[in-house]
C-alpha cells in the first residue's frame, strides 16, 4: 500500500477569494509518466519535466520523485489545483512505467485512483477511473518520449497516495468509483471554482443514474436539501439524488436529453426564488433575489400594501419567509414553485415533466407544485 508520506514540495496555499489557475490531476499523471518514461530511456534523474497539456499548452511541472529500480521507474508530482477549492491540491499523483517491445500504452489504476464499478460513465466497467482525455494525454507524452527509441510499448500505473481518503470529499462513491479518486481532466488547467468542472459533474451523475434504470431525479441545490429530499422520496435509489447547486439549468436539460420522465427540484427559498424568477444559474455572484417579485407575488395572494412594502425592502428571501408566516400567506412557497416549476419547464422545452418542493431549514415542506403532489411512483 502506497502510503502519503512527507513531500518536499509545497504548493502555494489556496485563496478562497483568488484566481490563481492550477493543473488537473490528469496533466500532473501525464507529465509523471513522461518523465517516468525519459528516465528510463536515459538513465538520469531530473527535478522537472515539460509536457504538452491536453489545450496544447507546454509547462514545465516540477518532479516531487524521480527513481528507478531496476526497469521500472516512478516519478511523482504534486498538483498544485490554483486557487480552486479542489480536495486533490497538495495530493501526489505518481506514474510507476515499465516499458515493453510490444506497442501500445497499457494505463492501470493503483493506489488510491478508483476502479468503475457502474456504467454511464464513459470507462470500462472494472477499470481504472482515467478520464478518457487524460488516456489520450498521458499515452501521447509517453509515446512522445519512446519515439525513436527501441521501444514500443509501456506499462503505465497510475497511483495517488492518500486517494481513499480524499475520496471520500468527492460523489464518487455514488457513481460506483469506488477505492480512490479520479484522474480528470480536460483541458489541463484548473480555473478557480471551476463552472465547467461542476457542470461536467452534473452531467455525469445523471448519466449514471439514467444508466442505472433511474426515470425520476430529484435534483438539489446543495447537501442540506439533498438530505431533506432523501427523507422525502425514501423509495427512491441515492444515484437518483443528484446536486446541481447553481446550476439547475444544466441539470434539467440533461435530463430531458436523457429521456429521464422526471425531474423533481428540492431546495430553500433562496435558490428557488432566483429560479422563480426565470434563473438557471443562480450563484450569488450571477444573480439576486428579486424582492419585487416576491412582493408581487404576495399581494396576488392578497397581502395588504404595508405587507407588500415590506417584503420588497426585506433583506433576504429567508426575511420574506419568515414575513409571509408572520402574516399567514400560507400560498407564498407553493407560488414560488409553480413559477419555478413554469419557468424550468420553458427552459427545456416541455420536454421534462418538472416538480418542485420548497423546504425550510429544517427540512420541513413549505410549498410544493404540483400540489398534492404526484407520487413518484404513478
Amino acid at each position: 500500500m502506497d502510503l502519503p508520506r512527507t513531500l518536499r514540495t509545497v504548493v502555494p496555499p489556496r485563496d478562497p477569494k483568488g484566481q490563481r489557475e492550477g493543473f488537473t490531476t490528469g496533466a500532473c499523471a501525464a507529465a509523471a509518466a513522461k518523465a517516468a518514461v525519459r528516465l528510463l530511456l536515459r538513465g538520469e534523474g531530473s527535478s522537472e519535466i515539460e509536457s504538452t497539456l491536453p489545450n496544447g499548452q507546454r509547462h514545465t511541472f516540477v518532479l516531487e520523485r524521480c527513481e528507478r529500480t531496476d526497469d521500472v521507474a516512478v516519478c511523482s508530482i504534486v498538483k498544485d489545483a490554483g486557487d480552486d477549492p479542489d480536495c486533490t491540491h497538495g495530493a501526489e499523483i505518481v506514474a510507476e512505467v515499465s516499458l515493453r517491445a510490444e506497442p501500445g500504452i497499457e494505463l492501470r489504476g493503483g493506489e488510491g485512483v478508483a476502479r468503475v464499478t457502474k456504467p454511464g460513465l464513459g470507462l470500462e466497467v472494472g477499470g481504472p477511473a482515467i478520464n478518457p482525455v487524460p488516456r489520450r494525454n498521458i499515452t501521447a507524452m509517453v509515446l512522445e518520449e519512446l519515439a525513436g527509441s527501441a521501444f514500443r510499448g509501456a506499462v503505465v500505473t497510475i497511483r495517488v497516495p492518500g486517494g481513499e481518503e480524499l475520496a471520500k470529499q468527492t460523489i464518487n462513491a455514488r457513481l460506483g468509483l469506488l477505492g480512490g479518486i479520479s484522474i480528470l481532466g480536460t483541458t489541463g488547467i484548473v480555473k478557480p471554482y471551476s463552472t465547467a468542472a461542476y457542470k461536467a459533474s452534473v452531467v455525469q451523475a445523471i448519466d449514471v443514474a439514467r444508466e442505472r434504470g433511474q426515470t425520476i431525479l430529484v435534483l438539489t441545490t446543495g447537501g442540506k436539501s439533498e438530505a431533506y429530499a432523501m427523507k422525502l422520496y425514501p423509495e427512491l435509489a441515492e444515484e437518483a439524488f443528484v446536486q446541481v447547486g447553481d446550476f439547475v439549468g444544466v441539470g434539467v436539460k440533461h435530463c430531458a436529453r436523457r429521456g429521464a420522465e422526471r425531474a423533481v427540484v428540492v431546495g430553500m427559498i433562496g435558490k428557488l426564488s432566483k429560479m422563480a424568477d426565470g434563473r438557471t444559474m443562480t450563484h450569488a455572484a450571477g444573480s439576486e433575489v428579486n424582492m419585487e417579485l416576491l412582493a408581487g407575488i404576495a399581494r396576488d395572494l392578497g397581502a395588504g400594501e404595508p405587507v407588500v412594502s415590506e417584503i420588497r425592502a426585506a433583506n433576504t428571501a429567508r426575511h420574506v419567509m419568515e414575513i409571509a408566516a408572520r402574516e399567514g400567506i400560507t400560498q407564498l412557497c407553493s407560488s414560488i414553485c409553480e413559477r419555478v416549476v413554469f419557468h424550468l419547464g420553458e427552459h427545456v422545452g416541455g420536454a421534462l415533466d418538472i416538480h418542485a418542493v420548497l423546504v425550510d431549514f429544517n427540512g420541513a415542506v413549505l410549498g410544493r407544485y404540483p400540489s398534492p403532489a404526484p407520487t413518484e411512483a404513478s
